[in-house]
């Protein structure tokens, strides 16, 4: 008899399977993913873990769910044979959890093509029918669709049988996807986040031309309704699929007989995956033996006889083809990698972050160089190590001369980072400070990115952050008869101006810009002290009494409202914004946690470091953004850096994932 689930449970998985609903329609249907795959993964992967306590969850939950339901925008159909979806696994010992059960140790190993599924009908060869995996019951009718892609056949070639619906996986080529976005650019169309969105996007039209316009590609794999089989394996499958017509990944495909093998192949993919020139997400193994397939059948949701074998969305390996050198709003030079595109957590990365000349000589990377690149959650993503070094590699060399501004650089006495020295003089740190100012944990001004401030700024349309708020009524006229604008654009551009005139005070902090003053740093300073005029005014002895606050910060914000330049500015920005001010407390707040001074460092598998932060949150804990004396817990993830050493170096409790998890059941 299963035991009956306490309140608390009920109402988690309830939670969960309306934020797994939700998700999965933006991505099924409106092809718009609204979180990351580590995201959606760690929620369904929770969900899974109460039904496997509470069967009787399993009826409406994660486990008998598979895609979304068809949109009303097409006809729908149902599958003949369900539509199932394939087991994630995230590690070695998953996998040979899987594998050790199997009586036969005779594996195929697939690429996972990170694509929209596809199940295509032929009728004495001939196409009659294609769907979307929809809700794996019923899919979308998408046959005209599918005739506009060229690796999907219309009629079959050689020895097939009279009936058989053929799956695969339709995708973008990473270069067909730059290109579009290129070209949207030009023609202002919708920019696609990844590769597998515009695949989505592109297959699910109403209109078959633009589905043609998109340069499509597909591969086939498996298969549904079957009237008679004459292979015996899933590899002879694969040359049966290429003599009909279709496009398979047997190039890119491995038999395996171990764990051994099976992780070799995991391993070399992951250092080979830049130079797929298309976008995967892991592998999928299946029982070779199709007899086999047959006798295991399926769970609710998911063949037995097949798992995808994930590949980390956080992390990827790819080229480095250069390091560039960007100039920051304070004059900091920040060199970049310019990466051969690759997907990393569902969004395509081409550059990632390298800090500074002494991280660079740290990770002792060379222009050439195979780099791992790690993305999570909202962090911009950053190499991590070399995974193969280039024998032609060329050694990069700091400037020594502004790159914008061909200002002296310098690197002051104990300090990491170099900096251009003409402040005044520098177009990026103009350009720097108002990107910042209207980024979207600032101001959130939608339409006013780089290039428009740039030609605003060259125009002399902005001079401060102040100007943004009358550039409409000053230069409306202007702006319209400019290449790229118009009379819904400016409009468009006025309302998301005046909307953000209305503003929380700790995102003001944020956008004004004050050194060394993150996201959480205005929070805390928010709490305290409830109004910018009360924050304004303390002297630099309160704030250095401020949980959160070290002597450093304390100095900079002080240093930042004293001045008389930044002081004029928030004036005349003060007359254009109104400000929410909030009751300023130090009391700590209901929970578990309540009180703890909590600090986040690496990367989690499970979590996003938003995602992690909120749950803190609402245990009770105050989230930091640095180590100190007075820090209570450190949650550490992998790769965690100098915030981990301080920690040890203090004795302050570190939390390890496993940790962070055990606090979170024990709440429930």
């Amino acid at each position: 008899m299963s035991k009956t689930p306490d309140l608390l449970i009920l109402a988690e998985h309830a939670d969960l399977m309306k934020k797994l609903n939700a998700w999965d329609i933006a991505y099924h249907q409106n092809d718009d993913p609204i979180v990351d795959d580590a995201t959606y993964d760690a929620a369904k992967r929770r969900a899974l873990e109460i039904e496997s306590e509470y069967p009787q969850l399993a009826l409406n939950g994660a486990s008998s769910h598979v895609g979304a339901a068809t949109s009303q925008k097409f006809k729908s159909f149902p599958h003949s044979v369900p539509m199932l979806s394939i087991s994630d696994v995230f590690n070695e010992s998953d996998v040979a959890d899987w594998f050790n059960k199997l009586a036969d140790k005779d594996v195929f190993i697939e690429l996972k093509v990170d694509g929209v599924s596809y199940a295509a009908r032929y009728e004495h060869g001939r196409l009659v029918r294609g769907l979307t995996r929809g809700s794996g019951i019923a899919g979308e009718d998408i046959t005209e669709n599918l005739r506009t892609i060229a690796d999907i056949p219309h009629q079959l070639r050689g020895d097939f049988p009279d009936v058989i619906e053929v799956r695969g996986e339709v995708y973008m080529m990473r270069d067909d996807f730059l290109a579009l976005n290129a070209s949207a650019v030009v023609t202002g169309d919708k920019i696609f986040a990844n590769p597998r969105n515009a695949a989505a996007g592109s297959l699910r039209q109403l209109n078959p031309a633009v589905t043609a316009a998109r340069r499509l590609s597909a591969f086939a794999y498996t298969y549904g309704e079957l009237s008679s089989r004459n292979w015996a394996t899933q590899s002879e499958y694969f040359d049966k699929l290429e003599s009909w017509g279709f496009k398979t990944t047997r190039r890119w495909a491995h038999h395996a007989h171990s764990m051994d093998e099976i992780q070799r192949v995991y391993n070399d993919t992951m250092i080979t995956r830049a130079d797929i020139p298309f976008d995967i997400d892991g592998l999928v193994i299946k029982v070779n033996s199709v007899d086999l397939q047959e006798h295991m059948g399926a769970r609710a949701n998911s063949p037995r006889w097949e798992v995808a074998y994930k590949f980390p969305a956080a992390r990827g390996i790819t080229a480095l083809r250069d390091i560039t050198v960007q100039v920051g709003r304070t004059g900091v030079l920040t060199p970049v990698a310019e990466l051969e595109p690759i997907n990393i957590g569902g969004v395509l990365v081409s550059r990632a972050t390298l800090h500074n000349a002494d991280e660079i000589a740290r990770l002792g990377i060379n222009i050439g160089d195979k780099v791992i690149v790690q993305r999570a959650g909202d962090v911009i993503p950053q190499i991590v190590g070399v995974a193969e070094s280039a024998p032609n590699a060329t050694t990069f060399i700091f400037p020594d001369k502004c790159p914008v501004c061909g200002g002296n650089v310098i690197q002051e006495s104990g300090q990491v980072a170099r900096r251009c020295v003409n402040s005044l003089g520098c177009p990026a740190q103009r350009i720097g400070e108002l990107e910042h100012f209207v980024s979207r944990k600032g101001f959130d001004i939608e339409g006013l990115g780089t290039k428009q401030l740039e030609l605003f700024i060259s125009r002399g349309w902005i001079k401060n952050a102040a100007d943004i708020f009358t550039l409409i009524s000053r230069h409306g006229d202007e702006i319209k008869q400019l290449d790229g604008f118009g009379e819904k654009s400016v409009s468009n551009l006025n309302a998301a101006i005046e909307h953000a005139r209305d503003i929380d005070l700790h995102r003001f902090l944020f956008a004004i810009g004050i050194p060394e003053i993150g996201e959480v740093t205005a929070k805390i300073l928010a709490r305290a002290f409830g109004s910018l005029a009360a924050l304004r005014a303390a002297p630099v002895w309160k704030l250095k009494q401020i949980d959160g606050i070290g002597d450093v910060m304390a100095d900079e914000i002080a240093s930042f409202f004293a001045d008389s330049h930044n002081s004029a500015v928030l004036d005349e920005l003060l007359q254009q914004v109104r400000i929410a001010e909030i009751s300023p407390s130090d009391a700590p707040v209901d929970g578990p946690l309540a009180g703890k001074k909590i600090v986040l460092t690496g990367t989690l598998a499970n979590y996003t470091r938003d995602a992690a932060r909120e749950i803190l949150e609402r245990m009770g804990a105050r989230v930091q953004g640095s180590v100190s004396a007075k820090t209570d817990i450190v949650l550490a993830g992998t790769d965690a850096g100098s915030k981990l050493d301080k920690a040890q170096q203090l004795g302050i409790t570190i939390w390890s994932e496993s940790d962070f998890e055990n606090a979170i059941k024990s709440n429930q």
